[in-house]
């Protein structure tokens, strides 16, 4: 059974409570699949700390590009997934800012 959840990129979180704290987006999602965008949310964070050891300790061997490449990818994975379970609302938003997909309606 789908649920409203309230998602906050920036804050990193997918919650129940619309109050809870400032979000973004609305979704409508099982459990399940709210929990697996909570864990995508998790590894932009990871993404963006190896992205700062990188930025702080460069190696010869990690190109920027790459680095860069990496965390964009999650985040436009992430983005998809918000788009793809979004309100009518957060999809006509999510078009607005250049995020829509045609392929996810």
């Amino acid at each position: 059974m789908n649920k409203r959840y309230y998602v906050s990129v920036h804050g990193r979180s997918v919650l129940e409570e619309q109050g809870a704290t400032a979000y973004e987006w609305t979704i409508e999602s099982t459990p399940e699949v709210a929990a697996n965008l909570r864990h995508m949310l998790e590894r932009i964070g990871e993404k963006e700390e190896s992205s700062f050891a990188a930025y702080t300790y460069p190696w010869p061997d990690t190109p920027e590009d790459e680095v860069n490449s990496n965390f964009q990818s999650q985040i436009d994975e992430v983005y998809r997934e918000i788009y793809r379970l979004g309100t009518k609302e957060t999809r006509e938003q999510l078009r607005r800012a250049g995020y829509g997909n045609s392929q996810a309606e």
